[in-house]
């Protein structure tokens, strides 16, 4: 199943402040510890910002239920940005997406999160909850008060603002600073000395109850947790704890009680009292409690007997059981436990390694965008190709250059050395400024900008990644791989043809680098290309005017035109017009340019003859044209072993939950160059789309998926290999 944890790092994209700043985040490392766990219980795993950017990003990654697609779910990490109400945040967006989700619904959140309507809920429910007040400011009066109290933000968690007090001044000082510091009211609640309880949920209908956890309060009736005991220095804790079992009991009784009296879902912490006669206080309840390994929670589990990779995969359970039914739950654990196989535990180690380095993946395609690579700037070229050796090189890679005239150096990079290769990795260096000039790197949402990001860097950081992947994963070097960048893709490959036919002849596969179709499209096939110019050849009186020659000249490209046939996959298009005409004589220079698409090299053959056959006739005028130009690339024709290299691939992207779908290109690459007998797919770079013009984009998301797919196919394709 695909799940998505969210979690809250930043504030990017917040357009004004509103209500107090949230304090509470996890740890980094915590939030990785989940989605590893997740990931181990075979689950398709993306850690997510829960910033205003969100939605793109669950867009990109969640499945379309309504298209037929297994569902996914969200495990819910994020307390909210700011606002006295952030826990609800989350789920009120998932539930307005359809998104299921691990976790409360946002009015249990809301109950939970508001420590004086909690209180309030409990006691009318006939739980025990020590007496309160609410203090919206500190000039409140309540005549039935009696101290000691323990006073503490209405909306806050982790024991943050929370102060003993035992007279009235100290009172009126505590709830002043609260307020000023959390723009919140003020709880004030009765303080019970005593020994002090925390303890654990997990389910629904009803919810297990984990081993009681004793907070060591060291024998102090009237010690505290703060939030820097929870936070910097958490106090030692006793489980189970050490309570007669009919103590015990009704203890258990209590938090179950409270769980439903406020409608919680999944999992919670209820943190109790009990004072020197034994009475029991529930003192709130955490919709979320902390999944940190310092956590009373945790420590609870643990005791179960729960690892914490069991006890993340426990919680997603429970929420998928209570979202689809057992059945459900039950087939996902049938292919969680099919995961335990050996190509799957790679596929687990792969994508956890590229998960954590998804920052270091797109710090990889701004470097490289940055390093501008237009085909005129041949110095250009060759730092970037520079850059890229010393990429290569730490992964165990040599590198051979082979110098090219006027385009650059072009560099194979290969692990072996062996004539013969499992796959070949195909790429460019080159990247076409577009009109309107060069677009930097920037980030927008779930999109990367930038020229060359899907032409050619974002495919080249993809290939980086997924083998840096293989090398975490000790595979890299049973994996016989060599990478081809050609520095003439933007000029029709002629420089680069015999390299790429000579590697591409020895490879068993080869994949092709550029960008995927945002729908997951893999490129099974491209079309050929040829280009013609044609120049106006002049009777040897030149008599003619402008408009003649002009009108000659578009008519016989218009006609060329006509003999596109869309249906066979052809198509003939004028690319440009050009007339000299100096004022008041006949044009010095009239030229065309006529460009072909093609799927058979046949229909290119046959639709050059018909071209050079047109230019050739002359007009009633004398006019006729010369056709110079050939076809630069063949098609790259969707063979029987080319299908079944994509269906191979579209089978691990299933196993990955990566989608995957075939598609056709018309324009050409070098790949088309891959004799016709060699598995050959193109577009396996990341998502992306707007190649060689200002919009050029990546899906950011998509870079771990495809770095992912990547590593796995290239493990495939290893002899020898079954998978």
């Amino acid at each position: 199943m695909k799940v998505a944890v969210i979690h809250n790092r930043d504030r990017e994209g917040v357009i004004n402040v509103f209500g107090p700043q949230n304090r509470e985040r996890y740890n980094p490392k915590t939030v990785e510890r989940v989605a590893a766990a997740l990931e181990q219980g075979g689950h398709s795993v993306r850690v997510i910002d829960g910033n205003m950017h969100l939605v793109e990003q669950l867009r990109d990654f969640m499945p379309r239920v309504l298209e037929g697609q297994r569902p996914g779910m969200v495990f819910n990490m994020a307390y909210g940005i700011q606002g006295v109400s952030r826990y609800t945040h989350l789920p009120a967006i998932l539930e307005m997406l359809g998104v299921p989700y691990v976790g409360s619904n946002p009015m249990a959140h809301g109950l939970a999160l508001d420590k004086v309507i909690a209180k309030i809920v409990f006691r009318d429910a006939g739980l025990p909850t020590p007496g309160f007040w609410n203090f919206a400011s500190a000039d409140d009066r309540f005549d039935d008060l009696v101290f000691p109290v323990i006073v503490k933000p209405k909306m806050e968690a982790v024991s943050y603002g929370i102060r003993v007090v035992d007279n009235e001044p100290d009172l009126r000082d505590a709830v002043k600073h609260i307020i000023d510091e959390f723009q919140q009211h003020v709880l004030v609640e009765q303080f019970i000395p005593g020994r002090e309880f925390a303890v654990g949920l997990l389910g629904n209908g009803p919810p297990e109850v984990l081993p009681l956890v004793e907070i060591d309060l060291e024998g102090d009736p009237n010690a505290i947790q703060t939030a820097g005991d929870k936070l910097r220095k958490p106090r030692p804790k006793i489980c189970p704890a050490e309570l007669p079992e009919e103590k015990a009991e009704e203890m258990r009784s209590l938090v179950r009680r409270a769980f439903q009296s406020l409608e919680l879902f999944d999992f919670a912490r209820v943190d109790l009292r009990m004072d020197a006669e034994g009475n029991l206080y529930i003192l709130e309840i955490n919709s979320m409690a902390s999944l940190g390994l310092t956590g009373a929670y945790v420590h609870a589990a643990k005791t179960a007997g729960y690892t914490y990779e069991s006890l993340i995969n426990r919680i997603l359970d429970v929420a998928a059981m209570r979202y689809f039914g057992q059945d459900y739950v039950a087939e996902v654990a049938e292919q969680a436990a099919e995961s335990k196989t050996k190509p799957q535990k790679l596929s687990t180690r792969v994508r956890s390694y590229l998960r954590a380095q998804a920052p270091t993946i797109e710090d990889s395609v701004r470097h490289l965008v940055e390093l501008r690579t237009p085909p005129d700037e041949v110095e250009w070229v060759n730092a970037l190709g520079e850059w890229l050796t010393t990429q290569f090189t730490p992964l165990g890679f040599s590198v051979r250059s082979i110098p090219r005239v006027g385009v650059g150096n072009v560099l194979y990079f290969y692990n072996h050395d062996d004539d013969e290769r499992d796959v070949l990795l195909l790429g460019h260096l080159d990247t076409p400024i577009p009109a309107g000039g060069y677009v930097p790197y920037r980030e927008a949402g779930s999109r990367v900008y930038g020229t060359g990001a899907a032409e050619n860097k974002g495919g080249i950081a993809v290939a980086l990644a997924a083998l840096r992947a293989l090398r975490y994963a000790r595979t890299v070097r049973r994996i016989r791989c060599g990478v081809l960048l050609t520095t003439d893709d933007t000029r029709n490959g002629a420089a680069g043809r015999g390299v790429v036919e000579e590697l591409a002849a020895r490879a068993r596969y080869v994949i092709g680098l550029k960008a995927g179709n945002p729908d997951g499209g893999i490129v099974t096939s491209r079309a050929g290309r040829g280009t013609y110019r044609l120049t106006t050849i002049y009777p040897k009186k030149r008599s003619v005017t402008e408009a003649v020659v002009l009108a000659h000249l578009y008519r016989r490209a218009k006609t060329m035109e006509e003999l596109s046939e869309s249906d066979a996959g052809l198509h003939v298009a004028i690319r440009r017009l050009e007339l000299d005409a100096p004022f008041g004589r006949a044009p010095e220079k009239a030229d065309a340019v006529v460009s072909v698409r093609f799927k058979r090299v046949e229909d290119g053959e046959r639709i050059e003859r018909e071209i050079r056959a047109l230019a050739a006739k002359r007009s009633a005028k004398g006019l006729r044209l010369r056709a110079v130009g050939q076809i630069r690339r063949p098609p790259l024709a969707e063979t029987p072993k080319r299908r079944a290299f994509f269906e191979e691939i579209a089978r691990v992207g299933e196993r990955l939950h990566v989608p995957v779908s075939a598609t056709h290109r018309w324009h050409s690459a070098d790949i088309c160059f891959v004799p016709e007998e060699v598995p050959a797919i193109d577009g396996m770079g990341p998502l992306g789309g707007g190649e060689r013009t200002q919009d050029e984009y990546i899906l950011r998301s998509s870079l771990v998926d495809r770095a992912a797919l990547l590593a796995m196919v290239m493990h495939r394709c290893a002899k020898g290999d079954e998978g």
